[in-house]
C-alpha cells in the first residue's frame, strides 16, 4: 500500500517509541518483581535476622535464610553464571522452528532471519560491554571504580605505592582471583541486568508469534519516512499462502516452548536474587541498564525508519 494513502494515526496520541499495552504489561513485571522480593526481604523476620554481607552481596553460607540465598546454590551456579547460553540456546532453537521466520528445522537464511541475529547481536553487544569488556574493563566494573570502589588490597598506601597503575586490578574477577576484595563503591546487580537482558531479548522475540497464534491485535506503531505514524501492519509483508494456514501447534513449537522455559526460570531467579542478594539501588540501577538496551534494540527502531531497515521488528 502506498505511503500516501496510509492514513496517519495522529488521533492517537501514542508514540512509536512507546510500548503497548501489552508490552508494558509485561515490562511491568521487571520492576513488580524487584519490589516483591526486596520487600519480602524486609519483612521476613529469618531473612532480617540473618547475617548480610555488603562486601559479597549475600547472606553468608553457614546463615543464608533459605537454599536460594546461597550463591552456590545449583541454579545460581549452572544457570544464572551461564545466563547467556541459556539465553542464545533458547533464542537459536526459537530462530530454527519458528515458522514466521522459515522453514522449522531448515538452515536457510531468510530476511527475518537475519534481521533476527542482528537485533541478537546487538542485545549481546551491549551485555557485552556491560559485564564482560569495553576496551578493558567493562562498564559495570568501571562504573564501580568511578564511584570510589576500588580492590581492598589497595588499600594499604604502602602497597599502592609498590604498583604501577597497569598493575592495578580494574574489574571484579581480577580483584578475587588475587584474594582481593571489591569494595567501596556502587556495584550494578549484574544478576538483574543479566536476568532481565535474556529474559527481555526472548519475549519481544516470541510476542508477535504469540500474538499472532491467539489472534491478538499487533498494537505497535511505526514512523514511516514521509513523518506518517502508523499501524505495524503497514510494514508486514504479505504471508505465503502456506504460512497464514499455520496453526496454532505449529507456531508455538518446540522453539517458542523452551525460550518460555528459560524466560519463567529467569523471573524465578530474578525474584531470589531481589529477595537475597544486593540492595536496594543497586538493583534498581541494573534494571534501567538493562530497559537501557532493551529500548534501544527493540523500541528505537519503531521511531527512526533507517535504524529499523537494519534490524528490523520482530514478526515484520
Amino acid at each position: 500500500m502506498p505511503a500516501s494513502t496510509i492514513p496517519s494515526t495522529s488521533t492517537s496520541p501514542r508514540s512509536p517509541l512507546l510500548p503497548t499495552r501489552l508490552e508494558a504489561l509485561l515490562i511491568s513485571i521487571y520492576p513488580f518483581t524487584l519490589l516483591l522480593g526486596s520487600i519480602f526481604s524486609t519483612l521476613s523476620a529469618t531473612t532480617r535476622s540473618a547475617p548480610y554481607s555488603s562486601t559479597s552481596q549475600s547472606h553468608p553460607p553457614e546463615f543464608a535464610p533459605s537454599y536460594f540465598a546461597k550463591k552456590k546454590n545449583i541454579f545460581n551456579v549452572y544457570f544464572v553464571k551461564v545466563g547467556w547460553f541459556w539465553t542464545t540456546l533458547a533464542f537459536v532453537a526459537f530462530v530454527l522452528t519458528n515458522p514466521g521466520l522459515g522453514v522449522p528445522l531448515r538452515p536457510y537464511v531468510t530476511r527475518r532471519r537475519i534481521t533476527a541475529s542482528l537485533r541478537y547481536l546487538a542485545v549481546t553487544a551491549w551485555w557485552t560491554v556491560i559485564t564482560q569488556w569495553f576496551f578493558g574493563a567493562p562498564l559495570i566494573d568501571r562504573g564501580f571504580r568511578f564511584t570510589g570502589g576500588q580492590c581492598e588490597m589497595l588499600r594499604d598506601a604502602e602497597a599502592r605505592e609498590e604498583m604501577s597503575d597497569a598493575r592495578e586490578y580494574f574489574t571484579a574477577a581480577a580483584c578475587k582471583a588475587v584474594g582481593g576484595q571489591w569494595k567501596g563503591g556502587h556495584d550494578i546487580s549484574g544478576h538483574v541486568f543479566l536476568l532481565i537482558m535474556g529474559s527481555g531479548l526472548l519475549w519481544f522475540e516470541i510476542l508477535p508469534a504469540l500474538t499472532r497464534a491467539e489472534g491478538l491485535r499487533d498494537g505497535r506503531r511505526v514512523l514511516l519516512s514521509d513523518g506518517k505514524v502508523v499501524s505495524v501492519a503497514v510494514e508486514k509483508r504479505t504471508e505465503k499462502k502456506e504460512a497464514a494456514s499455520q496453526t496454532q501447534e505449529q507456531v508455538t513449537a518446540v522453539g517458542v516452548k523452551t525460550v518460555l522455559g528459560v524466560a519463567a526460570l529467569m523471573w524465578w531467579m530474578l525474584l531470589m536474587t531481589a529477595a537475597f542478594f544486593h540492595t536496594w539501588f543497586e538493583k534498581f540501577t541494573g534494571l534501567l541498564v538493562a530497559f537501557a538496551g532493551l529500548w534501544v534494540v527493540y523500541f528505537l527502531p519503531r521511531g527512526v525508519p533507517a535504524l529499523r531497515a537494519v534490524i528490523g521488528m520482530p514478526g515484520v
